[in-house]
């Protein structure tokens, strides 16, 4: 292959990961979009006729610890990582083990919500939103 051959190659190459990229992150935009959508339905819902928001804990990425957070809202999975809270934002409450946190409490950051949480994650592990709101509302 001639360096301008090659050249050519690895050109096309970066620009269809671009594109690629970019597609990725317009899908993840929309299954993000449509997930609020549901939340937002949700919050409107539990908060008319329950169950009622409770205080929100994070824990430890071991899962030994639990720390106190700032939040108020409802725990999408048994295991009590995932959460929405009362203005509808979503949390993934996991944080490293601190002794601090242990007396402070930790402040996780809102991320966008997927479609299916814990997706690529161990078999049983993955749970899709709608599903897991109405095992909520089911409470």
């Amino acid at each position: 292959m001639t360096d301008e051959k090659a050249a050519r190659w690895r050109e096309e190459r970066r620009a269809a990961a671009e594109a690629h990229g970019e597609l990725l992150a317009s899908r993840q935009r929309a299954e993000s979009a449509q997930a609020q959508e549901q939340i937002d339905a949700f919050v409107r819902r539990a908060t008319k006729v329950g169950p009622s928001p409770e205080p929100l804990f994070a824990r430890s990425y071991d899962g030994r610890a639990r720390y106190r957070t700032p939040l108020v809202g409802w725990y999408l999975r048994r295991d009590e990582t995932v959460a929405v809270d009362t203005d509808g934002k979503f949390y993934v409450l996991t944080a490293p083990s601190s002794l601090v946190a242990r007396f402070r409490g930790v402040t996780p950051e809102p991320t966008a919500p997927p479609l299916v949480i814990g997706a690529g994650g161990k078999d049983g592990e993955s749970l899709d939103m709608s599903e897991a709101l109405a095992r909520v509302l089911a409470r």
